[in-house]
């Protein structure tokens, strides 16, 4: 018999004390193991930011497909409430993007040698479009709801109050993830990645065996748990296909494919991840669902975690507490770090000679700051998602797909002012009060339409100007 509320020291033993403290004693070896092959390899700003571009396939793997999923109970909650609508806004829309961004970006990507988005903006545009998407990028990668997931984390398994469990499990992954620069992140990730997919892959195995398939589900679920839009609406539904492609402008791709050895090592790597994706959603929606089917009164951030607690034995029931919180250290560490470089290395660029110490100082003002949007947001995982997500697609999305296909076509201020344009205007009309078909549109939509008009505008300008210099040339 499941219970919607328990205590969850109440169902851990010995044996699941040990685990979670073998795995947690792994993580911390390979950190360890990886600041030592820092030093061996004489350490550098490369090699802090970067792992010195020599990260191979396997690490590749690793470290991308565990850096993202660590809003965890945010995704659960979106199952617990919509069902399968999660799959197709977090999976299916993310997967065309991923393909797309292995199959037509990865060139392109590792051809500049740059050392961060905002940086590769500055060799494509110039120097005011650098800064434009430096604090785009700032916003797009706090850390956010995985600060909120890991205080969630420690409530639930420890009774400590959210809040606090945010700033101090904040603090200790600061704290590793300073000291070792990329190599501590990937080296953790690789534990991690281990941990975290079996985990879930577990619980679908144990919820199968005990409850049987579809036909339960589906008689224990709201047949709109079975829609795609899962009440929400077309259009709200398609908004979140457009944020996937914020994938193509996504830091955190970005820098594991500036990091990447080659070419073909960021190519193979996004494609096997994006399978590896496919399996842990398939797992973790499942998951929610079998939590939502026997647990109806629970709170669906809650309830998936629950739940796998209730029905594993101890043991394995200590190794999924370790993969869940895997699975949030993985994506907090990778993002926390990215953020770090984007103030050390892009905004705060030439203002201080020592830029590692900058970087390390960074880690831990965005730390406090993600806390306290996380408490501003309420923690509700989908409107931060949302939020930040359609901001940095609607304003860079445009602008540097056209700088992939026309290279020289958008000029730097171009670039800056219809992405400061687009988002003033995306705030405008999201604050503004709106009634009718005004009101179902979001501003998302608008900011989009309006990049897209400013940029192709420009495009065509620039190709007009080049065809008539160029016919006035073959004239003389």
């Amino acid at each position: 018999m499941f219970t919607a509320q328990i205590n969850i020291l109440d169902f851990i033993n010995a044996a699941d004390i040990a685990v979670f403290a073998a795995v947690l004693a792994l993580t911390a070896g390979m950190v360890i193991y990886g600041q030592t092959l820092r030093k061996k390899n004489a350490g550098g700003l490369l090699d802090y930011m970067l792992m010195g571009r020599q990260l191979t396939l396997p690490l590749f793997v690793a470290t991308l497909a565990a850096s993202w999923y660590g809003g965890i109970f945010g995704v659960n909650e979106i199952t617990f409430n919509y069902g399968i609508h999660n799959f197709v806004i977090q999976g299916a829309f993310w997967y065309v993007a991923y393909i797309i961004f292995a199959l037509f970006l990865v060139n392109k990507v590792k051809r500049h040698q740059s050392m961060t988005l905002p940086d590769l903006a500055h060799k494509m545009f110039g120097p005011k479009s650098a800064k434009t998407s430096a604090v785009f990028t700032f916003f797009n990668i706090l850390p956010i709801s995985y600060v909120l997931s890991l205080g969630i984390f420690l409530n639930l398994v420890f009774g400590m109050p959210v809040v606090w469990g945010m700033i101090t499990g904040t603090l200790f992954v600061a704290l590793y993830s300073a000291w070792g620069g990329l190599r501590a992140v990937v080296f953790s990730d690789i534990v991690q990645f281990a941990v975290m997919c079996l985990a879930v892959f577990i619980v679908l195995i144990f919820s199968l065996a005990n409850f049987g398939g579809l036909e339960f589900l589906k008689a224990n679920l709201p047949a709109s748990h079975f829609s795609i839009t899962g009440g929400n609406g077309w259009l709200n539904t398609l908004i979140w296909g457009a944020i996937a492609l914020a994938t193509l402008v996504d830091p955190a791709f970005y820098q594991r494919c500036f990091a990447a050895k080659d070419v073909k090592t960021a190519r193979s790597g996004i494609l096997i991840c994006t399978l590896i994706w496919f399996c842990f959603d398939v797992c973790t929606t499942s998951g929610a669902l079998y939590a939502r089917a026997l647990l109806p009164d629970a709170l669906p951030a809650h309830a998936y975690f629950i739940y796998a607690v209730q029905l594993l034995p101890h043991g394995l029931r200590g190794f999924f507490i370790a993969g869940v919180l895997a699975v949030i250290l993985s994506t907090l560490d990778s993002f926390l770090f990215i953020a770090s470089n984007t103030v050390a290395y892009d905004l705060l660029k030439n203002k201080f000679k020592n830029k590692l110490l900058i970087n390390q100082i960074s880690f831990f003002i965005i730390s406090a700051l993600a806390i306290l949007l996380a408490v501003f947001f309420e923690g509700n995982f989908k409107k931060i998602w949302f939020t930040l997500g359609s901001y940095m697609s609607a304003c860079l999305l445009i602008p540097m797909l056209g700088g992939y296909i026309w290279p020289g076509k958008i000029k730097d201020g171009v670039f800056t002012f219809s992405a400061l344009f687009s988002a003033a205007l995306i705030t405008v009309w999201d604050i503004l009060p709106r009634s009718g078909l005004a009101g179902q549109i979001d501003g998302f939509y608008i900011g989009l339409a309006v990049s897209l008009i400013i940029i192709g505008s420009n495009i065509l300008k620039t190709k007009y100007e080049e065809n008539k210099l160029r016919a006035g040339n073959s004239r003389r």
